[in-house]
């Protein structure tokens, strides 16, 4: 009637199944919650890299900053600007490509300048994403970090800048 070799190896094959599979939640919680890190930061300037195609993480910035309802005010050309006017100057070549997306957000905006009402000079934001010359399969996607000045109230508004910048470009970079 009662099998105990039975009742043995399904208990460890059940016990050895929730093992895998806790594991495997653990690792994708880990995964999932790990930020990447930056290559470059400094006061001013939060610099991440990932290999990659340009078009493939121009189109996951783009779609970061829109699934937030924010609208993209302007996007600056800058690589092709550099490329057409390098023979005029005497340039040499930087960029594969490379572009800069202006947005604001009119919720994180209007508490900035709410805050202290100087502090429209940090609107809009700027997202890039280039290509150098230098390292054609690495993708960088980088921020002018918002300087946390003025009172308590205009530190507070301009550190949500910096963190929705983040989360946009943290966005960015798990796409794929």
């Amino acid at each position: 009637l009662h099998n105990p070799t039975k009742t043995l190896h399904s208990g460890a094959t059940m016990k050895s199944r929730i093992l895998i599979a806790l594991a495997a939640c653990l690792c994708l919680f880990s995964q999932a919650s790990l930020a990447k890190e930056p290559l470059l930061e400094t006061e001013h300037m939060r610099v991440y890299s990932v290999e990659g195609e340009f078009a493939t993480y121009r189109e996951a910035l783009e779609m970061a900053i829109t699934n937030r309802g924010i609208v993209i005010n302007n996007v600056a050309y800058i690589g092709n600007m550099l490329k057409r006017t390098a023979a005029d100057v005497g340039g040499k070549p930087l960029y594969q490509e490379g572009e800069a997306l202006e947005f604001c957000s009119a919720v994180i905006s209007r508490r900035m300048m709410e805050a202290d009402i100087h502090n429209i000079v940090f609107c809009p934001y700027i997202v890039a994403v280039y290509v150098t010359e230098a390292e054609p399969n690495t993708v960088y996607v980088s921020y002018r970090r918002p300087i946390p000045v003025g009172d308590d109230a205009s530190r507070e508004s301009l550190m949500a800048v910096e963190e929705l910048l983040e989360e946009i470009v943290q966005e960015t970079l798990d796409a794929f």
